[in-house]
């Protein structure tokens, strides 16, 4: 039997039923239970037969959450709390005491970022909340997986601000893009950065 292909399966099915959870309670359409599907497949690709994924597969939905900035705190507790048992079985791959320093390191650089300019570039508590999840999932693979995640984040909202600036066309084009621009949180790129550092360090782990 493949136990990579039903690994996978379970992971899809999984996702599906988190999805249907994750789109009802932020009022969202399939669009949003599709993309936790294609997220928690896309780890079990990456993670394979490691009981981490376990964890990862926990924290998807709960990243997706329209409460996500709320939760993470609590999630982040959970997290650490099962990675500690994870690092006792085998096959693992990862390291528990950098997810603590990951942790402590990123949320304290967003911290610090969101000081230096208060409410500027979509950087608030929230974030630096989400900061402290991401650091344990990147920390868990190593400093390397934790600065690609990190610098990833910072690359997509790069990339949308420059989109902002200058993809949009016509009479109210730059009113648009200044107005994006200023409303548009960090915490997505912030997570979607984590979901790529996560994917290449277990992936190469």
């Amino acid at each position: 039997m493949d136990y990579d292909h039903v690994l996978i399966a379970l992971a899809g099915v999984w996702g599906a039923g988190a999805g249907a959870v994750v789109a009802r309670a932020g009022r969202r359409g399939a669009g949003t239970a599709l993309l936790v599907v294609l997220v928690c497949v896309a780890l079990a690709v990456a993670t394979g037969i490691r009981p981490e994924l376990a964890v990862w597969l926990l924290l998807a939905p709960i990243a997706l959450l329209p409460a996500a900035t709320d939760l993470a705190l609590p999630a982040t507790g959970v997290a650490l709390a099962l990675l500690g048992i994870v690092r006792l079985l085998p096959e693992h791959a990862g390291h528990w005491t950098t997810a603590l320093l990951g942790a402590l390191a990123l949320g304290a650089g967003y911290y610090g970022l969101s000081r230096l300019d208060p409410g500027g570039g979509g950087l608030g508590p929230g974030e630096v909340r989400l900061a402290v999840g991401a650091g344990v999932a990147l920390g868990w693979y190593g400093w390397p997986t934790l600065m690609l995640g990190a610098f990833a984040g910072f690359v997509l909202r790069g990339c949308y601000g420059f989109y902002a600036r200058y993809g949009f066309h016509g009479r109210y084009g730059g009113v648009l893009g200044r107005r994006r621009r200023a409303d548009v949180r960090f915490g997505p790129f912030l997570l979607a950065g984590a979901l790529l550092g996560l994917l290449v360090g277990a992936y190469t782990a």
